[in-house]
């Protein structure tokens, strides 16, 4: 007796599972510039690595003597994989059966990988492309009955947020779960032009009287990055996979470990002379902080999160001397690098995310305090900055400032963090107080300008008494700023920090669970 024939029929039914909607889907799908699900497994994996779960899964017609006839496959892949070597859990739905829809699926695959991501505490890669299983109209028909909508097992996607790094990239025409699935993650991007995200598509949106719009017009990237509800975009799928691998490579495998070190060529001890002139004495004229960020991190290290949307704050990942960090600054070149209430809400993701999985947190201020006016007030910004604030508080997570610039009001305070004793420095063109006098001084000084007979020759003699006042050395003299140092030297003052930082550095929780 043998098993012969039974492990043929398991050969031919993985055959057709492996054809996924059959060669004029699969031609469809190519013409829409995208790839297969199983395309996409290839490319974002280790060569020969990926491992699925539940190949057999799908919908069988059978003929009266109980042959298999007809085979649709599930349009959900799932299985472990490895990326760099590490191993991670990779998902994806298979638009060419049913546009991803629950017609053909089973949910159980669905919850199974989110599961097995939680309980093996892997990284979870989800390739989101259709509807994500919420199911069509036609489900009615084919079920038979409508249902009341339910998250079962929603609790895990949230739960795996606290447990293991998740990455969703949007790579087609993504709409409600399927959605919602995008946005719970610790980084999500988009690919430009290929995909879309929306709540409801055209047609729900065009029948509730809302206008006859396209999905580019519902949901295109530019709209999506630039609103917080999507990390990042990419210029293509290949790029999308890129950017995930690469923001894993900072990141721990679950919240149990330290994130990896990484060997560096670059000298820890790297002076970089472009530095010494950067910051304009000018304080009306700016420069670029990208420029300072590239400097002080390891060579090619930095990786911006968020680029597109708050952009007075930049927010990325980057290693100094092989050490993984978070770093965030103010961007001069964005409203003077005040506060937003998207760049608030933008901090407090990050901090989220540093101390989820034990990054040191670094901070690089240049802040007038928050975006004043009429439009700053209706965004609720002192909510949100508030909200960023605290979060930065309550990171358990080693933190560092250097003051780059400017440092004023609410805000500005981000260059120390409530309760903790940590490094912090400035550059000589260091420059704080509650407001810049400039903004404050025919305020404070109203009563003596309205009694010289000489308004602006007066106002100019009060400017010039306080700017012999406000030097940083002043303030070193009294210990409120603990190091000026010589900005040359900023990437060997924040090298030495960082390796104190991660000898202190442990698996500890954080005090809040990570907020999507």
């Amino acid at each position: 007796m043998s098993w012969e024939d039974e492990i043929g029929e398991l050969q031919v039914r993985e055959a057709l599972a492996f054809e996924m909607g059959g060669p004029e889907k699969v031609a469809r799908q190519h013409k829409f510039n995208k790839l297969t699900i199983r395309e996409r497994i290839e490319k974002v994996s280790d060569p020969s690595s990926f491992h699925e779960i539940g190949t057999l899964a799908g919908v069988g017609e059978y003929d009266e003597e109980g042959k298999l006839t007809r085979f649709t496959p599930s349009n959900f892949v799932f299985g472990t994989a490895e990326i760099d070597g590490r191993p991670v859990i990779l998902s994806g739905d298979d638009f060419t059966v049913r546009g991803g829809s629950a017609d053909a699926s089973i949910p159980g695959k669905r919850l199974r990988a989110e599961g097995l991501a939680v309980e093996l505490r892997l990284p979870h890669i989800r390739l989101v492309d259709g509807m994500g299983g919420g199911g069509s109209v036609k489900t009615i028909e084919t079920a038979g009955r409508t249902y009341i909508p339910e998250l079962r097992g929603w609790e895990t996607i949230v739960t795996q947020l606290g447990v293991a790094p998740s990455v969703s990239l949007a790579l087609g025409s993504v709409a409600g779960i399927g959605a919602a699935r995008v946005a719970t993650a610790h980084y999500s991007v988009i690919v430009k032009d290929s995909a879309q995200m929306m709540i409801a598509g055209p047609a729900l949106v065009d029948w509730a009287s809302l206008g006859d719009v396209s999905k580019e017009e519902l949901g295109a990237s530019k709209i999506h990055t630039r609103n917080g509800a999507i990390d990042d975009e990419a210029a293509s799928e290949v790029e999308a996979f890129d950017m995930a691998k690469r923001f894993l490579s900072y990141l721990p495998s679950c919240v149990d470990e330290l994130p990896p070190l990484q060997e560096t060529t670059d000298d820890p001890n790297r002076a970089e002379e472009s530095l010494i002139d950067i910051v304009p004495k000018d304080p009306r004229k700016v420069y670029k902080m990208h420029h300072i960020l590239e400097a002080v991190c390891d060579e090619d290290s930095f990786f911006e999160i968020g680029r597109k949307w708050g952009r007075s704050i930049i927010t990325g990942l980057a290693r100094l001397n092989g050490i993984p960090v978070a770093i965030f600054a103010e961007n001069p070149r964005i409203y003077g690098g005040a506060w937003t209430a998207n760049a608030a809400r933008k901090l407090t993701r990050f901090c989220d995310l540093a101390s989820t999985f034990h990054l040191p947190l670094i901070h690089l201020e240049d802040c007038p305090g928050f975006l004043i006016g009429k439009k700053s007030e209706e965004e609720a910004t002192i909510r949100y900055g508030s909200a960023a604030l605290a979060a930065l508080g309550q990171a358990n997570v080693p933190f560092c400032c250097i003051v780059i610039r400017k440092a004023f009001g609410v805000a500005g305070a981000a260059n120390h963090k409530p309760g903790s004793h940590h490094l912090r420095a400035a550059w000589p063109s260091g420059d704080w107080g509650s407001l810049p006098i400039e903004g404050g001084i025919e305020v404070a000084y109203k009563a003596e300008l309205a009694e010289t007979d000489n308004y602006d020759e007066h106002l100019s003699k009060i400017k010039d008494r306080l700017n012999k006042l406000r030097s940083p050395f002043r303030s070193a003299e009294y210990f409120e700023i603990e190091e000026i140092i010589d900005p040359r030297q900023t990437r060997a003052y924040l090298c030495r920090w960082a390796k104190l930082a991660r000898a202190a550095s442990r698996t500890e929780p954080p005090k809040f669970w990570y907020r999507p």
